[in-house]
């Protein structure tokens, strides 16, 4: 269980600021190819209509922030598994602050303030840094900070005061995860797109059982009906289902990879209502 508070020096903003990033703005082309779906743990689970992507689930385009701010990350179509470790084309996050996407895509991440590695599995940061304006992307990489063509929309943010007496640790709150979508009590209709969250959990594909991570467990229950489980062993923080109409109660888990069927944290349980097609 990590928590991470990230400080840019001013000394280092002002420069940053002064003398841009000087990379050009180029985004490369990606190679043609068809995403498929990592793992399909239950047979509610079905394609998503999209393209692999990582994005902000909490911050907007155009936001103004105070700092410490909690920054949360988000990912489609693919898992996320710890840096130094394979396991199918998951990896794990980066974040590029005022950084263009990189023009060699063959070459490895550099470890510096503008390209915060996330080798944990984490899926947030707290952001403390000093009021300016900055760009953020999200970009995901393989074992050895190789970048896969999966990334972010550039994010332009304001952070307008820095409240240097709030903690990071006050911010990110207790360790614990979230079902951020659907709301609780919200109707749908199939398919529709559901989103996990951890807090202070590292989340990872079960494939290396690496230590101090978890997968995702989603319990969906209906009257009248057994249980139906969903293990997200592939290291995946969303999935998009299609199950039949009807009112469920759903059930959020982490579950240890390391210490088979132990479940480290359980959300908040919620009800949804699947109206027919």
């Amino acid at each position: 269980m990590t928590r991470f508070a990230w400080h840019l020096p001013t000394l280092f903003f002002a420069l940053l600021m002064s003398v841009g990033t000087g990379v050009s703005a180029q985004v490369p082309a990606a190679p043609v190819a068809t995403d498929e779906v990592e793992a399909m743990p239950h047979p509610w689970v079905v394609p998503a209509p999209r393209a692999a992507e990582t994005y902000f689930t909490n911050l907007k385009d155009g936001g103004t922030y105070e700092s410490p701010f909690v920054a949360r990350f988000g990912l489609s179509m693919r898992g996320l598994v710890p840096a130094g470790q394979t396991a199918g084309r998951a990896g794990h996050h980066h974040l590029l602050v005022n950084q263009d996407l990189p023009l060699d895509f063959k070459k490895p991440l550099p470890f510096t303030d503008q390209y915060i590695h996330f080798g944990k599995g984490q899926m947030e940061m707290v952001v403390n840094l000093p009021p300016g304006n900055y760009k953020f992307r999200l970009l995901l990489a393989d074992q050895g900070h190789i970048p896969y063509f999966v990334y972010s929309k550039p994010l332009s943010v304001t952070i307008s005061k820095q409240n240097k007496a709030v903690t990071p640790a006050s911010v990110q709150g207790p360790a614990r995860v979230e079902l951020l979508s659907p709301a609780d009590r919200e109707t749908v209709k199939g398919p529709f797109r559901v989103q996990f969250h951890a807090t202070g959990y590292n989340v990872s594909h079960v494939g290396p059982k690496a230590a101090d991570t978890g997968h995702f467990r989603l319990t969906m229950e209906r009257a009248g009906r057994k249980p139906e489980v969903l293990d997200f062993t592939a290291g995946q923080t969303e999935t998009w289902l299609n199950p039949p109409a009807g009112d469920y109660s759903l059930r959020l888990e982490m579950v240890s990879n390391a210490a088979e069927g132990k479940v480290l944290s359980a959300a908040k349980p919620s009800v949804l209502s699947v109206a027919a097609r």
